[in-house]
């Protein structure tokens, strides 16, 4: 009776005190690590003004950011409200890149980017191609429910001048050598996106914790 009980306290202790250990050094041991220099890079980088804050570097004529361009609505939606998802367009000194670069300028201004952002994609990569002119621009976003005048006027703006060079600005200072590349908080550039949205989603929560050096 006496060897019952003792085998009865034993498992007893084995549930209440070994097995929370067992549990915890298991979760710890399938932890992800993330390397400097292979996960992700350290950039002197841009002033972020909010934060935590991850900025996707794209063009609408890339054909790598149409098709990554779900996985990362995908990782913004795993990442909630807790970390800002932006968009820097970037131009790369083309034409039609710029192009693009105004249509985006646009679809922020007007406060339609969540309705027109696929819809240029699309237009783009499976309807007429490029943004060749202006004009082009013009009847689109008049398609889109915009009024012709406001959207001439918003194109020769100072403000869309401004915006423009602000968006090649923060491209030169990012570091990155092509889109679709990924910045969090301004300093810690994303080696890799051929990731799941939770992989990706992780990685940046990781990073948007890690502390913001001091620019010298």
């Amino acid at each position: 009776m006496k060897n019952v009980l003792k085998n009865k306290y034993l498992l007893l202790f084995f549930v209440t005190i070994l097995m929370p250990l067992l549990v915890s050094a298991n979760t710890n041991s399938s932890a992800v690590t993330y390397v400097e220099g292979q996960d992700y890079t350290h950039i002197a980088g841009i002033p972020e003004a909010q934060q935590p804050v991850v900025r996707e570097f794209f063009s609408y004529n890339c054909p790598h950011c149409y098709r990554q361009d779900a996985l990362f609505e995908q990782t913004a939606t795993l990442l909630g409200k807790d970390i800002v998802f932006v968009r820097t367009p970037v131009g790369a000194g083309r034409e039609s890149w710029i192009l693009s670069q105004k249509a985006y300028y646009l679809a922020q201004t007007f406060k339609v980017t969540r309705q027109v952002h696929g819809a240029i994609f699309k237009r783009i990569h499976e309807q007429e191609g490029s943004f060749k002119n202006d004009m082009d621009l013009v009847n689109f976003f008049v398609k889109q429910g915009l009024e012709v005048n406001e959207v001439k006027a918003t194109l020769v703006s100072v403000d869309a001048s401004l915006a423009l060079s602000n968006y090649d600005l923060q491209a030169q200072l990012s570091g990155i050598r092509g889109v679709p590349s990924l910045l969090v908080n301004g300093q810690y550039l994303i080696s890799s996106i051929s990731q799941t949205p939770e992989q990706l989603s992780k990685l940046i929560q990781y990073l948007s914790q890690l502390p913001i050096k001091t620019r010298e």
